[in-house]
């Protein structure tokens, strides 16, 4: 294992092998504390995709708030917000990741006006942008929505990021990578299976293949081609394992090329990007 790899999995405080109802032990009380730590808060938003990770930590945040609500006054809740780009190709998995959370409050908002609006005011000033800008124009607009509810609900906006997704910077920055809390930190994608698993998610969720369905020239577009890598060689990596030496310098490429993703702005004194 190289000096890279060692540090990756250092950073990202991957394990090798993981004791699922331990890590969803640790994971809701971690969200629990959180709210306890920070009395002014009445709980979580998070936008369900009907993925594997929003579903995962949608459901650790309503884990959470219910077990609060067991020993307190039941002031404590999880808003699950659906957040279309006009109509979604797969929203019955949505549908059916909602029913398996059982949030204790559901928003809908359709995105589709405010970012062709967005779209339209840039081409007015002379800036047309590429589709594939369009989509983190869509992801942006959908962090904006979470904390205009989160904001109104005095309730936190968590994040979907784990390990696969850090360690290749496959998010977009200030968008979906923009929130309060990364409850899934640590876990890679198959690990995050795992969990859901054990949890008694609908089997059709977690192994649908996994797609951000930002771009409308690429509907639907595979997470691994996008990647160039599978997430089975990702989680090998992450794992200690030894993968292949094109999927080992595609991680690492992308692992160096998406550090400004994973550090707050840069100032005279960061040494991280040198």
């Amino acid at each position: 294992m190289s000096n890279l790899q060692e540090t990756i999995i250092k950073e990202l405080e991957v394990k090798p092998t993981i004791n699922p109802k331990e890590e969803i032990r640790k994971r809701v009380d971690f969200l629990k504390e959180y709210l306890k730590k920070n009395s002014f808060s009445k709980g979580y938003v998070l936008g369900i995709s009907g993925g594997q990770d929003s579903t995962l930590a949608g459901k650790l945040a309503q884990l959470a708030v219910d077990e609060l609500n067991e020993s307190t006054s039941g002031e404590y809740q999880f808003i699950a917000v659906r957040l279309p780009y006009g109509e979604q190709f797969d929203e019955d998995d949505c549908q059916d990741a909602i029913d398996f959370i059982n949030p204790s409050k559901v928003f809908t908002v359709n995105i589709k006006n405010a970012v062709d609006a967005s779209v339209a005011s840039l081409h007015d000033a002379g800036v047309s942008i590429s589709d594939f800008l369009k989509g983190n124009e869509k992801a942006r607009e959908r962090m904006k929505v979470q904390y205009s509810i989160g904001g109104t609900h005095q309730c936190f906006v968590i994040g979907t990021d784990h390990a696969g997704e850090a360690v290749t910077g496959f998010f977009t920055k200030h968008g979906d990578g923009g929130c309060d809390l990364i409850p899934l930190f640590g876990l890679n994608k198959g690990q995050g299976k795992q969990l859901l698993k054990e949890l008694g998610c609908p089997e059709h969720l977690y192994q649908k293949t996994p797609t951000a369905d930002l771009e409308e020239n690429k509907p639907a577009l595979p997470d691994e081609t996008a990647l160039g890598v599978t997430y089975e060689e990702i989680d090998q990596y992450l794992e200690g394992k030894e993968v292949s030496e094109s999927s080992k310098e595609r991680i690492e490429t992308l692992y160096m090329n998406s550090r400004h993703k994973r550090n707050t702005a840069v100032s005279i004194y960061d040494e991280w990007w040198k």
